[in-house]
């Protein structure tokens, strides 16, 4: 890869002069009349973010009426979509994009925008869907919007990486300077230390507790004991979620590894085998007895309180 070392310092110089260019005030920042908290990461995927949304979506979500607004990457419409209204789904996955799907299936009561104008759809769920709070799914690089809160996920590659295309960094380590707070992700199978300047460090852990079948019904953990499995995933960092499934002690039959996004079109489970993949994977396929998702819950100690305190959420 040391042939695309030359890109990434010219992709290098392009983000310090846009970067520059926001920091002097040169491009213009929209705010929205609500707080808005925004949940990113420096590299291309991989770090949490979605489940990060979702768990602090359920947590300041009793406090103020919350809507998620995200671009809806690689979504088949264009423009505003009302991914969920809070109270029904309006559109099928390819329509929304498997993330924020994944959100508004996940969410109740909460609406899901998905807008690549991210002001536009901000003012449309405050005006529109009564949201007194937005939560930004990946918004660290999305500088238009003014953010009360920037929350960056790191994973342990992020401190040795390269940017891209040499690397998967969107941005250098040294862009945490605009953060208010650091996650470090996936404690629970790779942990690390990191600290930045000062800034509250917090450890994101996730707490593996059931299965989902593709109607998205509770089952136990039990349902796999004494079954091989095959294991597939198309995410940012597939590892991750491989080194999780044999945390649990369950068995591997196939490790099956696609790109981030992959839409599994012509993908077909083969009958008499047992399939376990992530719940972003399960939303874009078609139902299947065999087929099983794994669920988790977030342990993240003290991040609600620390962004409930910077937005004047009172308990």
């Amino acid at each position: 890869m040391l042939f695309l070392y030359p890109l990434s310092l010219l992709y290098r110089g392009a983000v310090l002069v846009r970067n520059s260019l926001f920091d002097r005030g040169l491009l213009e920042v929209r705010r929205l009349p609500v707080p808005v908290v925004s949940v990113g990461n420096l590299s291309a995927g991989g770090t949490g973010k979605t489940s990060l949304v979702r768990f602090l979506a359920r947590k300041l979500g009793k406090r103020r009426r919350v809507a998620v607004l995200l671009r809806g990457y690689r979504r088949e419409s264009e423009g505003l979509v009302v991914v969920s209204d809070g109270e029904r789904i309006r559109t099928d996955v390819r329509g929304a994009g498997d993330e924020a799907f994944l959100l508004a299936k996940s969410l109740r009561g909460v609406p899901v925008v998905a807008c690549g104008d991210r002001f536009r759809g901000g003012l449309y769920a405050v005006e529109e869907l009564g949201a007194e709070l937005i939560l930004l799914d990946d918004g660290f690089q999305h500088r238009r919007l003014y953010r009360d809160v920037d929350i960056v996920l790191l994973k342990r590659r992020d401190l040795s990486d390269r940017l891209l295309p040499a690397g998967l960094l969107r941005e250098p380590v040294d862009a945490l300077r605009r953060a208010d707070a650091l996650v470090l992700s996936y404690q629970e199978t790779d942990p690390f230390d990191f600290s930045f300047a000062g800034k509250p460090v917090f450890r994101m852990f996730r707490e593996f507790c059931c299965l989902r079948r593709p109607d998205f019904s509770r089952v136990s953990l039990r349902e796999l004991e004494d079954r091989e499995v095959t294991v597939f995933a198309g995410l940012g960092d597939n590892e991750q979620f491989f080194r999780a499934v044999e945390s649990l002690g369950l068995r591997v039959r196939e490790r099956i590894s696609f790109p981030d996004h992959y839409h599994y079109r012509d993908f077909r489970p083969r009958r008499g085998e047992v399939y376990l993949t992530t719940l972003k994977d399960l939303v874009k396929l078609p139902p299947c007895e065999n087929l099983y998702a794994l669920d988790f819950r977030l342990r993240v100690e003290g991040l609600p309180e620390f962004v409930a305190g910077r937005i004047g959420i009172q308990e």
